[in-house]
């Protein structure tokens, strides 16, 4: 198997279950803590086009930041991932890349058909 990269938050139970996921299959895995290795705007654009969405379907937007920052009714998608970069509570987790490609991990079964690509 492949090289796997999960942007991870301990403290984030959907985030445990999947790296304990990828442990179980004994996947190569790259752990990226991501609350303290912020990705870069280029790398957030990157995993952006790899997962196909937009930046605000990354988002937390129930997080205290996002209504802190009025990200509500921001519609510049440069600007929202620059919110993220700065902010990275407000990245949805967890985040796991394979080959290319990368799925959101809620539901965990995106991360199963990621793998089983």
């Amino acid at each position: 198997m492949s090289k796997i990269t999960i942007y991870h938050n301990p403290r984030c139970s959907k985030s445990r279950e999947a790296l304990g996921l990828l442990e179980a299959q004994n996947a190569d895995v790259e752990v990226v803590k991501y609350l303290e290795t912020p990705p870069s705007k280029e790398k957030l654009k990157d995993l952006l086009k790899m997962l196909g969405i937009s930046a605000r379907k990354l988002m937390r937007t129930k997080e205290a930041i996002y209504k802190e920052l009025a990200l509500k009714d921001v519609e510049d998608e440069e600007k929202l991932i620059e919110a993220m970069a700065a902010h990275p509570k407000l990245i949805e987790r967890p985040v796991v890349i394979k080959d290319g490609k990368a799925a959101i991990g809620r539901p965990i079964e995106k991360i199963v058909e990621l793998l089983s690509v």
